[in-house]
């Protein structure tokens, strides 16, 4: 299986496909672990790659995650398959914003797609979290560029890390959430619904 992992690490590298960092998904599986998340929903599959890695890390986890672009959710599919892992992931081919999950509730939700709609998701996302659980943000670093955006180089660059610096302003502002920032991997949040 550490073979398969390294495969899936090369080849998102060498296409060029955003998967997390592994420092990262190491926080994510022991918060995993601290909070007893049986029920993760993730925003973004890619490859698959963070999916397998939550899967892997804790047998009792049940994953549902939500995928827009058709090559990647096959290359997914094909990925958890090998890993055996159909019965503990389940990859919904639909954008986000348009998916319908009424009915269900998670521990976790995991957001690591589009940066520049990061707020969009949270607004809808919200709703899916069981009362103490937790939504977690992947990227809020970005490269560095966050405070930094005049180093992006480029207008549309800069526009990106404009909206993930007005997401972090978001979630700092949030009224029903309390989020604490982690310097780990290119950046993770976490939110946490404050008590009533």
């Amino acid at each position: 299986m550490i073979e398969f992992i390294k495969e899936m690490e090369k080849y998102a590298e060498e296409e060029n496909i955003p998967i997390i960092e592994r420092k990262s998904i190491d926080f994510i599986n022991k918060l995993i672990e601290i909070q007893n998340v049986e029920t993760v929903l993730e925003i973004g599959t890619a490859i698959g790659y963070s999916a397998i890695m939550m899967a892997l890390a804790n047998e009792k986890v049940k994953i549902t995650t939500i995928e827009k672009d058709e090559k990647r959710y096959i290359e997914a599919l094909k990925n958890i398959k090998k890993c055996g892992l159909e019965s503990r992931i389940n990859v919904v081919f639909q954008d986000a914003l348009e998916v319908n999950m009424a009915g269900f509730n998670y521990d976790l939700i995991f957001i690591d797609a589009a940066k520049g709609q990061y707020i969009k998701y949270f607004d809808k996302f919200q709703y899916y979290l069981n009362e103490d659980g937790t939504i977690v943000t992947d990227n809020i670093g970005f490269h560095g560029l966050v405070g930094n955006k005049e180093q992006a180089g480029s207008k549309n660059l800069e526009k990106l890390v404009e909206k993930i610096e007005n997401y972090i302003e978001f979630l700092k502002n949030n009224p029903d959430f309390v989020t604490k920032f982690y310097e780990v991997g290119d950046g993770l949040s976490v939110s946490i619904r404050k008590e009533k």
